[in-house]
């Protein structure tokens, strides 16, 4: 298991391997997101890596992250915290603190957050951004 299934892992209630739209939903409601944004988010996140990261066998929606493939779900203009096979990369995690947290070191606010995916989008990686 990496340590990007075990963060993915998070949003698997059910502990069925495979994270559903209302489990992304629910997941981003319990770190506090409203309703709106909650569904909003979900529907991003789901809609963009479920169908990277789904068997070609599968019989669930299009939309269901398989925790399995997760790592088919890295896309570009990300802060790099997890390498290309899911692993953690612990100076990339830091970086993101070091650079960005100004109010307080060890979180972001919500502008912070901004200026961090501003800095890391990648000319003509729209789906990234």
């Amino acid at each position: 298991t990496t340590a990007l299934e075990k963060h993915v892992a998070f949003f698997d209630t059910d502990n069925d391997g495979i994270v559903s739209f209302s489990e992304t939903e629910q997941g981003l409601r319990a770190i506090g997101l409203g309703a709106i944004e909650a569904a909003a988010s979900a529907t991003l996140i789901n809609g963009a890596i479920g169908p990277k990261t789904r068997p070609e066998n599968a019989t669930t929606s299009r939309f269901d992250i398989y925790i399995a493939n997760i790592q088919k779900g890295i896309h570009g203009s990300d802060s790099g915290s997890y390498d290309a096979q899911g692993r953690f990369v612990p100076a990339k995690f830091n970086d993101i603190f070091t650079k960005y947290a100004k109010v307080k070191p060890n979180a972001l606010n919500e502008d912070e957050l901004d200026a961090m995916r501003t800095a890391n989008r990648k000319e003509g990686d729209f789906k990234g951004w």
